[in-house]
């Protein structure tokens, strides 16, 4: 395995429901010609004819630490033990870590016991590692053993690390296509980490959401998730897709939520894809989320309920990891209030202050942003109707032409105002926001004013990757990939002066790669996101050098 961090200090340490509402266009049925993936039993492991335990959902490891990280799997201990079926005996799960694959020089072992209170998932919060370290892990349980997986440790808190690579992801729809983005990042062999941007799944029922009116893979539940049943089967269900089992075992992930791991454009008292009374109360579908998302992901939150957390990689890098969906103000729309209220918010008080303060007191080179939604401003233009409408559709906006999409930074321009003006106050420069959920890819410098710009300064810059599988403008209008883009993007670009580059169309994602004098994305594509052995090919890449906040385009990937 190559390893990534260059360290100077390479010594230290060692129940179904009528669709309602969507903002993106329905499927048609599934009866229009539903494509069934492979038999699920292929790609999980071999089970015994007993009720022997099995890990049939894999292994993973996430949130490295300098001196840990955390390891998580989830064991199925008898047949009828499926996840969120509330069944199944209490079981010792044991973990083993060491510094090789075969698991001969063991650093770190331990047991606990998989309850149908947590829906049979275990953590292992693994500390005494050395950093920038390989490891490996595996878990045993009634004498079975899981597959081994590796992790890497954080570089110490003051390694002059030269290096950093990062996978980036999000908007990953089950019955739109295969993860092949999954496989081909698990394939490099050189990732640090990888980050998860958000959508990790999705609740919508079968076929209610965009696929081209084909259903390639159906989920389970097959019907909108709602209860904590329904969200552990949901996770249960991606978690047995056998590319993401394979990157999860080749590197740890860093992963926030968005709207979709609870329902579409979901805010602190609702969500657009929530019915209060006739789907319950908010508050029990966003606690049974929440609690099926901490049980099912490998992430340690630093408060309860909430994914906002920062992690350390060196001197290099700090990334500052954010939760847009949990304390927000209901998003605006046409006549229902002004995106400019200073009452209304997008990331809560406490949240704000703490992403400042991380952000003026941080020492390292780089102070890297996970957020799910763009922060860049972005205005639609004057597109013609036959792309305004499918764009609109996308964005959730009313199709009259509203230029605004208020599920975004755009519909809480206070709180960006107030943070882009605290970068510029207190010169805090290499600040780059990572983001997903839009379905796009773009490279945008963050304008202080994007009505005066050029002219007006730059506070930072951000890079956006596309969907894993999720509907972009190419699938709305069922046309070939690209297509879209030929005409959207210079439109796009022409009324918003910031952004560098932006496609409409394609599927991927990317790989983010730091060093002292620059931070880099290279946007990767599929093929075709409905074949399971999509190839990959690399679009195009775009950089910011220390010290600008702007972004340019370079010719080659890293």
């Amino acid at each position: 395995m190559t390893s990534r961090y260059r360290s100077t200090q390479a010594s230290e340490g060692a129940n179904s429901l009528s669709p309602r509402r969507r903002t993106v266009v329905k499927a048609a049925a599934a009866t229009a010609g539903v494509a069934v993936a492979a038999p699920l039993a292929a790609a999980l492991p071999a089970r015994a004819a007993s009720d022997t335990p099995a890990f049939l959902h894999g292994i993973a490891s996430g949130d490295p630490l300098p001196d840990g990280v955390l390891l998580w799997t989830r064991v199925t201990p008898s047949a009828d033990a499926t996840p969120g079926s509330g069944v199944g005996a209490d079981t010792e799960v044991s973990w083993i870590v060491a510094t090789d694959k075969a698991l001969t020089n063991v650093v770190s072992r331990g047991s606990t016991t998989a309850t149908a209170a947590s829906d049979h998932t275990v953590k292992a919060d693994i500390r005494g590692l050395a950093p920038a370290t390989d490891y490996w892990f595996r878990f045993s349980a009634g004498g079975t053993d899981s597959a081994v997986a590796r992790t890497r440790t954080a570089p110490a808190a003051d390694a002059a690390v030269s290096g950093l690579r990062f996978g980036v992801v999000s908007c990953a729809n089950w019955e739109a296509g295969y993860f092949a983005s999954y496989r081909h990042l698990a394939a490099r062999g050189d990732l640090d980490a990888w980050l998860h941007l958000g959508d990790y799944i999705y609740e919508y029922g079968t076929g209610e959401y965009g696929t081209r009116d084909t259903v390639v893979r159906q989920h389970a539940p097959t019907h909108e998730t709602i209860t904590l049943a329904d969200y552990r089967t949901r996770h249960g269900k991606y978690k047995t897709d056998a590319d993401l089992q394979a990157l999860h075992a080749k590197a740890p992930v860093i992963a926030i939520w968005d709207d979709h791991e609870f329902a579409n454009d979901s805010w602190s008292g609702g969500a657009e894809n929530h019915t209060e009374g006739t789907e319950g109360a908010w508050t029990a579908r966003q606690a049974a989320a929440k609690q099926a998302y901490f049980e099912w992901m490998p992430v340690r939150p630093a408060i309860a309920g909430t994914t906002y957390r920062r992690l350390r990689f060196g001197k290099l890098a700090d990334l500052s990891l954010l939760d847009l969906r949990s304390f927000r103000s209901q998003q605006v729309s046409t006549g229902s209030g002004s995106v400019d209220d200073p009452d209304r918010t997008i990331t809560g008080r406490a949240q704000l202050d703490w992403l400042k303060a991380g952000l003026k007191a941080s020492d390292t080179t780089w102070r890297l942003v996970g957020n799910s939604v763009m922060i860049s401003p972005f205005a639609i233009g004057s597109l013609s109707a036959d792309l305004l409408k499918p764009l609109a559709k996308l964005l959730g906006l009313p199709q009259d032409g509203l230029a605004l999409n208020t599920d975004q930074w755009d519909g809480y321009t206070d709180d960006r105002r107030e943070l882009l003006a605290h970068l510029r106050s207190n010169a805090i420069g290499n600040t780059v926001f990572l983001t997903g959920d839009i379905h796009m890819a773009w490279a945008n410098d963050v304008p202080v004013d994007a009505g005066t710009y050029p002219l007006s300064a730059s506070a930072a810059t951000e890079f956006v990757v596309t969907s894993v599988t999720s509907d972009n403008l190419d699938d709305l209008l069922k046309v070939s990939p690209g297509a879209v883009s030929t005409v959207a993007a210079p439109v796009i670009q022409l009324a918003n002066r910031h952004v560098h580059w932006v496609d409409t169309d394609r599927h991927g994602y990317g790989i983010l790669d730091i060093t002292a004098a620059r931070a880099q994305m290279d946007y990767y594509v599929l093929s075709d996101k409905t074949k399971a052995d999509a190839t990959s090919s690399w679009e195009r890449s775009y950089r910011t050098r220390s010290g600008t906040q702007k972004v340019e385009r370079t010719y080659d990937p890293v």
